[in-house]
């Protein structure tokens, strides 16, 4: 029978019930014990980007306990020697079920050599599935990954054989479709789990829980989605010392509670700003012909640039446009694992692995950030609020076509989230080289890598040129001094009109 307490505190009456004198019985001793019931089989949700926000002792104890035939849902699968690579190198997994396989080569290797069953899905879609598992809806339509293999059409490797044949012997499926005013889309089902592993920062004995800057990405939709939450946390508190509108995962989602002995939180990315002698030492310093390349495409990217705008800049080359902002325009960056309001690269010794980009490379903040879970962060990306994605590309089609992600059997790094970021209805800006390495044109009559987006784009810029996607044709606006049209039909194997009012490509002026 529940007891009535009374409680007095600083002539304030506090009335509350309990059923228990104890303090919680989600507190276990040690992240062995949390995860000892783990069987063969599972299906295990876990939570991080990259290697920020896992929960790197409870990886650890399910390597221990010998589990097999695992099937994992993460964004990513660590690196080959932490995080969920220490599952892969000892072949505990069976499926993964991710977006990103990044550099994670023991991964990569697996699945092309036919020993992993790989499940890739484009990271808003796996956040939205997961946050979808967990509010108990079976399904949705998005338009993220209409006209892709990887989705809409299905027939994509899930398996090879392992007889290094290059055979397929699991491929995706298709999805059914739906026309919504006119746009089609794709039914995705949702994801639940067996048991999900994530990390927070703190605890209260109830099991709210509280994160810390971007360490939070996919661990809130992770830990909503399975019949067994555990959480690795840094600290543990009393109930009440976390102020109820601070918690953000209540404790209605978290069944075990385990405090780390230690975290090494390894920085997949440390990246900082370069220390300089003097803005002359730094523009007298000479560039190679590549990086002279690289900066002449950054800096007409960054003209793209619009005072007021919310801009996503994807990994490598499109995030340096944003060393070029023009004089007198501000905008908001981006970031999908849960950060609007990136600031630049910290200085060396005041980095903080719990607060980095979507390319794992460690950030700042600034004044007015804020962040977020990834399935907020994709709900601001599908919902059309980002008004500008400049992502870089493989080959563009004349079409406004993107292939930027996979080459089938060679290369395999994922979608990520750049299905989500085409498919959104921003406007998107290719960068890229205008050939490839050997010469070969990369704008193209018609994509023949697999497919990011389907009629997505609005402007191409390289080295040599800047095309406008119209109607669905490509039209040159813009030429680099010491090149002909003629040259640039040269290099180009998709069709092109050449505006009346063609100038020379334009630079951002530093």
């Amino acid at each position: 029978m529940l007891s009535r307490n009374l409680k007095t505190l600083v002539n304030k009456n506090i009335l509350y019930f309990t059923t228990s004198t104890s303090k919680s019985n989600k507190i276990y001793e040690n992240a062995k014990e949390a995860v000892k019931d783990i069987p063969n089989g599972s299906k295990l949700l876990v939570g991080g980007f990259g290697l920020c926000g896992i929960p790197e002792n409870l990886i650890s104890a399910v390597r221990d306990t010998g589990v097999k035939d695992l099937t994992v849902v993460s964004n990513n699968a660590g690196v080959d020697d932490f995080g969920l690579g220490i599952l892969l190198k000892s072949r505990q997994i069976k499926r993964m079920i991710s977006s990103y396989v990044g550099e994670n080569a023991t991964f990569e290797s697996q699945y092309l050599k036919g020993e992993l069953e790989v499940e890739l899905t484009p990271q808003g879609n796996l956040a939205e599935r997961l946050r979808a598992g967990g509010a108990g809806i079976p399904a949705f339509y998005t338009s993220t990954g209409v006209g892709t293999v990887l989705v809409e059409e299905g027939g994509f490797p899930i398996k090879y054989a392992n007889d290094g044949s290059g055979k397929v012997e699991i491929k995706s499926e298709p999805r059914p479709t739906q026309l919504y005013n006119g746009r089609k889309y794709c039914l995705e089902e949702s994801i639940t789990g067996d048991y999900a592993l994530i990390k927070a920062w703190k605890a209260d004995t109830r099991g709210n829980l509280v994160f810390r800057n971007t360490a939070r990405n996919f661990n809130p939709p992770m830990a909503t989605a399975a019949k067994i939450t555990i959480a690795e946390v840094e600290e543990i508190v009393d109930a009440g010392e976390i102020k109820p509108d601070e918690v953000h995962v209540p404790g209605i989602y978290i069944q075990r509670i385990v405090k780390g002995p230690s975290f090494e939180k390894r920085i997949e990315r440390l990246t900082v700003q370069k220390e300089k002698s003097g803005e002359a030492a730094v523009a007298a310093k000479p560039k190679d012909e590549a990086a002279a390349k690289r900066e002449r495409i950054v800096r007409r990217a960054a003209l793209e640039f619009e005072d007021g705008m919310y801009c996503n800049l994807g990994i490598g080359m499109p995030t340096l446009a944003s060393n070029f902002i023009p004089k007198g325009i501000r905008i908001e960056l981006q970031s999908e694992n849960g950060l609007l309001g990136m600031g630049p690269f910290p200085k060396l010794g005041e980095h903080d692995a719990d607060l980095i980009n979507a390319g794992k490379e460690t950030v700042t903040t600034i004044p007015g950030s804020s962040i977020f879970s990834s399935a907020d962060s994709f709900a601001m990306i599908r919902g059309g609020h980002v008004d500008l994605t400049i992502l870089g590309g493989m080959q563009v089609s004349g079409n406004g076509d993107l292939a930027n992600w996979v080459i089938p059997g060679s290369m395999v790094k994922g979608p990520g989230g750049a299905m989500d970021l085409t498919s959104s209805g921003s406007r998107v800006v290719v960068i890229m080289e205008h050939t490839t390495k050997h010469g070969k044109p990369k704008i193209l009559k018609n994509c023949t890598l697999p497919l990011t987006g389907k009629s997505c784009v609005n402007r191409i810029i390289t080295e040599l040129a800047v095309f406008d996607v119209v109607n669905g044709k490509l039209e040159l606006i813009e030429i680099v001094d010491g090149q002909t049209v003629d040259d640039i039909k040269s290099k180009t194997e998709a069709e092109f009109t050449v505006s009346k009012n063609l100038k020379p490509l334009q630079q951002v002026e530093i």
